[in-house]
């Protein structure tokens, strides 16, 4: 797939910040990555991001990132984009991230803002722009405040936006009032970078959201998008709805891969829940409070008659975003 596709919706309408699956003793699974990049594009994921954050970015390495990023775009073909994580607060490593990503296949870079070091300004508009710079690949910036450290200002998205592979930012400041003039002002495809933010985004211009939630309702995710373009506000609203004790579930604790490879373990998606120190698995307690969740939703096979099957929502949104 050949990024932009379209220029309202480069990157797509919805897109997975993907987990990274683990064999049990820790071994990046590129068998089991492959079968879930695949389950998301069929249930109506038009992109995917490797390695973020949700990834667990910090913890896996360069050959790691490249092996996993080759897989995916070898499964999904050009049914999805593939996005690749290019973070970090070090510029030079960014860089060679960008570049390995490039290699192996990837359609775009995610460049989140260097966290922890709390540049200047200028200094992000250099950061960034020399990571653009590295490849030819289209380049999705990442506002995160609350993780970062600091705010990419207007200013700074003004001169970003004149770099020609700049096109997009993905919006986790939950400031859906500057979001919308940002978008008009630069030209940027704008993404909700909070799962609970995407109709408020979409009403303000927004593209679409990378999302964690979308692991689990991505179907829903572009449905709603489906209705909202289509005019069917209310239609919209109503599909979203049933996303919330999903997005609530995922997010509420601030540490969604934790969360996200509990419930995929539940719907038997992944064999395990594994992650890297830092973050640890869910515990045993905390997965039986999500299978009620997971039920209550219409996730798991013996409660499902309430909720619209994915796979309907799937092929009725298999057109956003292309």
């Amino acid at each position: 797939m050949v990024l932009p596709a379209d220029s309202a919706r480069p990157f797509g309408a919805v897109l997975t910040a993907m987990v990274t699956p683990m064999t049990p003793d820790g071994a990046v699974d590129l068998k089991a990555a492959v079968k879930l990049a695949k389950k998301l594009v069929d249930e109506g994921n038009d992109g995917l991001v490797l390695s973020g954050t949700t990834g667990e970015s910090p913890v896996t390495h360069a050959p790691e990132k490249e092996e996993l990023v080759a897989a995916v775009v070898e499964a999904v073909g050009d049914r999805a984009g593939v996005v690749a994580g290019a973070g970090s607060n070090d510029t030079v490593h960014a860089i060679r991230m960008a570049e390995q990503a490039a290699g192996a296949g990837a359609d775009g870079l995610l460049v989140v803002s260097p966290y922890y070091s709390r540049p200047t300004q200028e200094g992000l508009y250099q950061h960034f722009t020399a990571v653009a710079d590295a490849t030819d690949l289209p380049v999705m910036l990442y506002d995160i405040p609350g993780r970062a450290g600091v705010r990419i200002a207007p200013e700074t998205f003004a001169r970003l936006a004149q770099h020609p592979r700049i096109i997009a930012n993905k919006d986790a400041t939950g400031d859906v009032y500057s979001g919308g003039k940002l978008a008009a002002s630069t030209g940027l495809a704008w993404y909700s970078g909070d799962d609970g933010l995407l109709l408020p985004f979409l009403s303000v211009g927004g593209a679409g959201i990378v999302s964690v939630s979308a692991h689990l309702v991505g179907a829903q995710f572009a449905e709603t998008v489906r209705r909202f373009d289509a005019g069917d506000i209310a239609g919209a609203i109503e599909i979203f709805r049933t996303t919330t004790g999903v997005i609530d579930a995922m997010n509420g604790a601030g540490a969604q891969a934790v969360m996200v490879k509990a419930a995929l373990e539940t719907l038997g998606v992944l064999d395990n829940r594994f992650l890297r120190l830092p973050n640890v698995a869910a515990s045993d307690d905390e997965v039986v409070a999500l299978r009620a969740v997971l039920a209550d939703a219409g996730l798991l096979r013996d409660d499902t008659a309430h909720q619209p099957e994915v796979s309907e929502l799937a092929e009725a949104s298999s057109a956003v975003g292309h």
